[in-house]
């Protein structure tokens, strides 16, 4: 059975933060893959859904890596209100939720740790610098892709591609 010790802030999945003993509980959290329609239009050649949109990344200076927009759950909250609070707070964007995408389970520090994530456009707001995350990108996909730093944030990537392409 999966339980959840609420924590802040981003804890590191390259290994940065301290382990406190043998501590196995599942770290909750979740983010959005955000999106917005790209300001540049449609690019040249065979027109495909990843045209015309693009993609939100962060940069974690303490971890110099890029991701998706993501945080830990706070005790008793909900996982779309999680998502939605970490994108507000990491980019500065207000966001409509859209369809659920695949969770991602993996190990962190030596704790396995699940994030659920939605697809979710972009409204409004504007970007600043924090000392969690020190700058965003907006990317068309391909672009995206290729920055990511972790490979299993690459796959998020292609499922928003599949959830557009359905809806």
């Amino acid at each position: 059975m999966n339980t959840h010790r609420p924590e802040t802030g981003h804890e590191a999945e390259t290994g940065h933060e301290a382990e406190t003993g043998h501590d196995t509980e599942t770290v909750l959290a979740a983010g959005c893959v955000l999106w917005r329609r790209s300001p540049h239009g449609y690019a040249q050649g065979t027109p495909y859904i990843g045209e015309g949109i693009e993609i939100c990344l962060v940069h974690r200076p303490k971890y110099d890596d890029w991701s998706h927009p993501k945080g830990k759950l706070k005790r008793g909250e909900d996982a779309l209100a999680c998502a939605l609070r970490e994108v507000l707070e990491e980019t500065g964007h207000r966001c409509v939720p859209g369809a659920r995408l695949p969770t991602v389970r993996y190990v962190a520090t030596g704790r396995p740790k699940e994030v659920r994530y939605w697809a979710a456009e972009a409204t409004t707001g504007s970007f600043a610098a924090g000392h969690e995350v020190d700058q965003i990108v907006w990317l068309p996909p391909a672009a995206a892709r290729h920055r990511l730093t972790q490979p299993r944030d690459r796959k998020l990537v292609d499922a928003l591609l599949d959830a557009l392409r359905s809806a």
